[in-house]
């Protein structure tokens, strides 16, 4: 395994588009679990497409104090994931960011299908959309960095679940 440089990171960061969102946010007061389907196109290859199914598991919200944000940890994650979290303290605004999470990736199924990216794309989108199912989540993002597409979307995750959360924190009179 290589070592991702910034500029890896940044463009995983970058062109990881999430095709289909779940309806469910982060649950503040449980653990919130979610049915990932990540489409990447092979590097080398024409009409290759990796198509991975996981789930990925968000702990409880917790306050934390501000020297808190380093016990992030990502269960399951390979070294991307350390790469990343430096990547992240570095760059992205850590103040929205109230509570902290361990993130576990769990159950990771690998198909290569051989056909064009989009096609392999709206079909998958098509069949979560019928499914029916709050929790499932299409991204299409970089095979050699495909956990940072995944840790990309649960970031995104947190920052749209966190107004929700601190709602129901200061219902509670724990902020």
């Amino acid at each position: 395994m290589r070592n991702l440089s910034s500029d890896d990171i940044s463009y995983a960061m970058e062109t990881t588009r999430v095709l289909y969102e779940p309806d469910r946010r982060i649950d503040t007061f449980g653990s919130t679990q979610f049915e990932f389907y990540l489409v990447t196109e092979l590097m080398d290859s024409v009409n290759e497409v990796r198509v991975r199914e996981g789930r990925i598991e968000a702990e409880r919200p917790r306050i934390l104090r501000p020297e808190g944000y380093d016990e992030f940890t990502f269960e399951g994650f390979g070294e991307q994931a350390e790469a990343f979290s430096e990547w992240f303290r570095e760059n992205e605004d850590i103040t929205l960011v109230k509570y902290g999470f361990n993130f576990a990736q769990r159950e990771v199924v690998e198909s290569t299908v051989h056909e064009r990216l989009d096609l392999v794309c709206d079909r998958v989108v098509e069949e979560i959309r019928q499914s029916g199912n709050p929790a499932r989540v299409v991204i299409q993002g970089v095979d050699d960095t495909w956990e940072i597409s995944l840790l990309k979307f649960t970031i995104e995750m947190i920052k749209k679940s966190q107004k929700i959360n601190e709602f129901d924190f200061k219902r509670r009179g724990l902020l």
